[in-house]
């Protein structure tokens, strides 16, 4: 699909405008085999839009019997988005959901009441080394939705909005943005897009979103006179119209934003909440470990294992 015409690249990217309202230079995590970069939660920031939590997993290297291998464990009031630049994993939940996540398509797992699921490398890919790079985001549920019943939802990379032109190509994950809209029900109003720009190209950022930010995943891009590498995350200013230009290397972004929740969450473990109630009843219910009848049940293909609460 060609680039939207109506949309004005030109739009300000000088001194005069003073778009940046939030830098976010992520905190590495080591997860044992490999390393991530958590943008949010910030200390200055908690949530761009309903996106509470956004981590960039690799890239890494995994040589032949390595690779991620996450046991079963829960989640609350919050959806999950996986995707992928490189390599792949298996998801599997509590729905009996069992699927592998490939690079440019969406899976989107939203918790609600409570779900439980593991991330696993396995199978034949164990067998031969392998590249493992993508964003993992959550997205935390409005308060009329915290206690909804479990779901997931695939959407192959060939069904998502591809827009190219201009120097651009720009893959809509989640939500509307551009004139077009990505097929995955959201549980509020959001965008979420993965962009590819190539050297002094410009994309201008969606005006009809209340909250919006960038992050940048390779290369560099110019807003408002200042120049942002990657790694960074920029949030801008409600309703002034902001575009970034690339670097001499091109850029690799993701946009994301949408309208702000009713209020702020408490975050623990895996656990989002918009009470501290909320939490705690989470937590009992995972130290019971009733799988048959309790709030969680293990995926019934990987029910062997599980990670235990945390002691904190």
């Amino acid at each position: 699909m060609s680039w939207n015409p109506a949309l004005d690249p030109d739009c300000p990217t000088g001194d005069d405008v003073d778009a940046i309202e939030t830098v976010i230079v992520p905190r590495a995590r080591d997860l044992g085999d490999f390393e991530v970069r958590r943008a949010l939660p910030a200390p200055k920031r908690q949530m761009v839009g309903p996106f509470i939590f956004f981590d960039q997993m690799g890239p890494a290297e995994f040589i032949t019997g390595q690779g991620v291998d996450i046991r079963p464990h829960p989640h609350i009031g919050l959806s999950t988005v996986t995707y992928l630049y490189e390599g792949k994993f298996h998801h599997r939940d509590s729905l009996g959901t069992d699927q592998w996540i490939e690079p440019g398509a969406v899976n989107l797992m939203t918790a609600g009441h409570g779900i439980t699921h593991s991330e696993r490398i396995d199978g034949e890919m164990l067998k031969q080394p392998y590249r493992l790079a993508g964003i993992q985001t959550w997205i935390a549920l409005p308060k009329d939705a915290e206690d909804n019943a479990p779901d997931f939802v695939h959407a192959a990379k060939a069904d998502l909005p591809f827009l190219e032109g201009e120097g651009k190509e720009l893959r809509l994950i989640l939500g509307t943005a551009y004139g077009e809209a990505a097929p995955v029900a959201t549980p509020s109003e959001m965008f979420y897009a993965d962009a590819v720009l190539r050297p002094g190209a410009k994309l201008p950022m969606p005006d009809d979103h209340e909250d919006r930010g960038a992050y940048v995943v390779q290369g560099a891009v110019t807003i408002a006179g200042q120049t942002f590498e990657k790694g960074q995350m920029m949030v801008f200013r409600p309703g002034d119209r902001v575009s970034m230009q690339a670097g001499d290397q091109g850029a690799r972004v993701m946009i994301l934003g949408g309208e702000t929740l009713e209020g702020p969450r408490h975050i623990w473990w895996n656990f989002v909440a918009s009470s501290k109630e909320r939490i705690e009843e989470a937590k009992e219910a995972w130290r019971q470990g009733d799988w048959q009848h309790g709030r969680f049940q293990l995926p019934p293909t990987d029910d062997g294992e599980f990670i235990p609460l945390p002691d904190r």
